[in-house]
């Protein structure tokens, strides 16, 4: 063993257990060309995780994305989302009274049907992104982020292409309210149009394209309310839904359960692990060092002891 490494046990056993069932179910080779480098890497870190390893706290994300990039689970959570979505279509389009959005004003009747999709971790896939900052040891930065989006390298969310085909077929609107910046937008409308999303002009309301379009999307929400009949919202984050900024877990939560009527049949939610406006909750404010942010969220642990 290396001077200075420990095993992590446990990422060992984890990263073994799962190559096994790959190798069991014969995607052994699949998985290993697409995502060879980021195994090789979680098993380096596993087998020498090194005092100075233990004390990074600048990315906290790799277990969430191995969890996205590697888990059956993942998929089948997005493709239960959708699938419940396209079978509620037909029946959000006969009722005449079916809104899902706050801002849907009075007289919204006989507004022509539309639907709206946040994108990043909703219909886009970016975690190869995030497993670059692992592997680079780097953190988020707007720079590279655009970079990224750039590259119109993000891969469709299982499930999200059928769904907003099905939509398009049926005649309703298909909108995208993204926090992608105004100046990437030809690239996202161009990766989205090569995955087989369908994109029309002005379909894709992107963050700075109009001035008060904040990254609230309270305002895009109120746009497109105030000329269809919005069916259903899908996201990633409450904010996709319905205001939540700067609010606590506890308050999140009962934002939640307020709305509860709506989540799996209005609203639909997709899981994303990785970062959103939950991780920005974990904390007080008065983080300076990443210590400190790491302390905090060891705090919000609840061990459940008596």
């Amino acid at each position: 063993m290396i001077s200075g490494c420990e095993p992590n046990i446990y990422l060992l056993n984890s990263l073994f257990r799962q190559v096994l069932i790959w190798f069991i179910n014969g995607k052994l080779y699949q998985h290993i060309m697409k995502k060879g480098r980021l195994l090789i890497f979680a098993f380096i870190l596993a087998g020498c995780q090194t005092a100075e390893m233990a004390t990074n706290y600048s990315n906290n994300t790799l277990y969430s994305t191995l969890w996205i990039q590697t888990a059956a689970e993942y998929e089948a959570l997005t493709l239960q989302a959708y699938h419940v979505a396209e079978r509620l279509l037909p029946v959000a389009i006969a009722d005449s009274g079916w809104t899902a959005a706050l801002e849907q004003g009075d007289h919204y009747e006989e507004l022509p049907p539309a639907i709206i999709l946040d994108l990043d971790e909703t219909a886009l896939d970016n975690s190869f992104y995030e497993a670059r900052l692992i592997l680079e040891g780097e953190s988020f930065s707007e720079e590279s982020w655009n970079i990224w989006v750039e590259e119109k390298a993000a891969e469709a969310i299982q499930g999200a292409v059928e769904l907003t085909n099905l939509a398009n077929d049926l005649g309703i609107a298909v909108f995208y309210i993204t926090n992608r910046e105004a100046m990437v937008q030809q690239a996202t409308e161009e990766n989205l149009q090569v995955l087989g999303f369908p994109v029309d002009e002005g379909s894709v309301l992107s963050s700075g394209g109009e001035p008060d379009w904040t990254s609230a999307k309270t305002e895009r929400r109120n746009l497109i309310a105030s000329e269809y009949r919005v069916l259903m919202l899908f996201g990633d984050d409450l904010n996709d839904f319905l205001p939540a900024r700067g609010m606590s877990i506890e308050e999140r939560a009962q934002l939640v359960k307020t709305h509860s009527g709506k989540w799996g049949v209005r609203w639909f939610i997709l899981p994303n692990p990785n970062y959103g406006s939950w991780e920005r909750a974990l904390f007080t404010g008065d983080e300076q060092t990443d210590e400190e942010l790491q302390q905090s969220r060891l705090n919000r642990l609840e061990p459940g002891y008596n």
